[in-house]
């Protein structure tokens, strides 16, 4: 049974949430601010986080981005529930290292529908025990870890998933429609494509920092690609 771990200073929001998830078979622990979800997560392992972002003490953005500093919880599956909707928000928010966004107020079959699919592929990507190498990069599936030469850097789930599948589809330039569906796993015509070009954005921050070595290649009016 998937273990989330649903951080929120509104009591209703929260007991909303414990209700919502128990019902959906999944065993919840509650958290009414990020200060006390760290110190739950010094003993426990949850499968996933549901994040607010606007919480006293210290906010969502400064949790996650405590959280993907750990290698502990490098890849565990974080989504931000907030009323921040904004486009600057939700990229701040995955520029923290979040790997999906849903704002309130929200449609309980769309959180159930998000959740879902979090843990589905949380789940496929712990199966992944494969090595992939291309172009002067090679990603371990077991640790999320890719290798720029003899640099080894950490990836979230997201990064982890995204780069491989551009990996695995070298020279095919591929749209951010077409990412929702086959890394994200949306429906066709959902989600948002800055979800997209934030995780590239940061996928390029990490295994680009020199600017002679190029990887992801941006392929204007289409989407992205990697060159074999």
């Amino acid at each position: 049974m998937p273990h989330i771990l649903a951080v929120d200073d509104d009591a209703e929001v929260l007991d909303t949430l414990g209700r919502v998830l128990r019902h959906e078979s999944f065993e919840v622990t509650l958290a009414s601010s990020g200060v006390q979800a760290l110190q739950i997560l010094e003993t426990l392992r949850p499968d996933m986080v549901i994040l607010d972002i606007i919480m006293p003490e210290m906010d969502g953005i400064a949790v996650c981005k405590r959280l993907r500093r750990d290698s502990r919880f490098a890849s565990l599956p974080i989504l931000f529930l907030t009323a921040k909707g904004s486009t600057d928000d939700i990229v701040t928010g995955l520029d923290a290292g979040a790997d999906d966004y849903v704002v309130k107020p929200f449609e309980l079959a769309e959180l159930r529908a998000r959740v879902a699919a979090l843990l589905r592929r949380g789940s496929r990507d712990k199966n992944e025990s494969s090595v992939i190498e291309l172009n002067g990069l090679r990603l371990d599936s077991d640790t999320y870890r890719v290798y720029v030469g003899d640099e080894c850097i950490q990836l979230t789930a997201t990064e982890h998933r995204l780069l491989r599948y551009l990996m695995e589809h070298p020279n095919q330039a591929l749209s951010p429609s077409h990412l929702l569906q086959a890394v994200w796993e949306y429906p066709p015509n959902t989600g948002d494509p800055d979800l997209v070009r934030a995780h590239v954005r940061n996928l390029r921050a990490k295994i680009e920092k020199n600017p002679e070595r190029k990887f992801i290649r941006t392929i204007h009016g289409v989407g992205y690609m990697i060159a074999k």
